[in-house]
């Protein structure tokens, strides 16, 4: 998967991609921030080479994430712009790379719970590159969980939806049932519907999976029983 070879890969200063989900899960902002500044200073250096631009990406997306999750709608909204440039040129560079579509549809996605209005811009953007995710790599569970997330922000006026949300999410889980990710947004979406009972067991087993994931126990805590 993707993701194995990528947090096995040093990158710039002493930071990986590992370190990287680590300070997310721990919801570490000076953590993500500092890896931003490393990753941002080697795409710099290396303005052609798609991987680097990625790693910006990637890293801009978890720090957007961590921003939704604490309710920072404005920093999600600036870490997600950023996000998106570094996504378009590592797209340009390498427009066959599913993964890279992947993380320029999320980090669209990412930028409409700031500002509702977003989804007229930022709406087709997630939608059109998930699906070509999808397309290029259609046993990608990180594929449908980020369509999966991306209808969960945008709301059914712009085409999205917690039932296409739960959807993809179900779909995320079939191709990969070790993604503690996907069973925790299963979770998050169940709760929006007031499945309590099904999002309880939804979170508890990502935090079987990954127990270190902060936002997943504090959903577990304030979801009824």
């Amino acid at each position: 998967m993707w993701l194995v070879a990528l947090l096995c890969v040093q990158t710039a200063g002493a930071a990986t991609l590992a370190d990287l989900r680590a300070a997310r899960d721990r919801q570490d902002r000076p953590g993500l921030e500092k890896i931003i500044t490393d990753f941002s200073a080697a795409a710099e250096k290396n303005a052609k080479d798609a991987r680097a631009q990625y790693e910006v990406a990637v890293a801009n997306s978890y720090l957007a994430e961590i921003s939704l999750e604490m309710r920072q709608r404005n920093e999600a909204k600036s870490a997600a712009e950023a996000g998106i440039r570094a996504a378009e040129k590592a797209v340009a560079l390498k427009p066959e790379m599913a993964e890279y579509h992947r993380i320029l549809g999320t980090l669209c996605g990412q930028v409409i719970p700031a500002n509702v209005m977003a989804g007229l811009r930022y709406g087709r953007c997630a939608l059109d590159s998930v699906n070509k995710a999808v397309q290029l790599d259609p046993k990608s569970s990180d594929a449908y969980l980020s369509r999966g997330v991306g209808y969960y922000y945008l709301p059914p006026a712009f085409g999205g939806g917690v039932d296409l949300a739960i959807k993809d999410m179900e779909k995320a889980i079939e191709l990969n049932p070790k993604s503690a990710d996907a069973w925790m947004w299963l979770g998050v979406a169940q709760r929006k519907k007031n499945q309590f009972a099904e999002a309880r067991k939804s979170l508890m087993k990502s935090l079987e999976l990954n127990g270190n994931r902060v936002w997943a126990k504090q959903l577990l805590e304030k979801t009824p029983k």
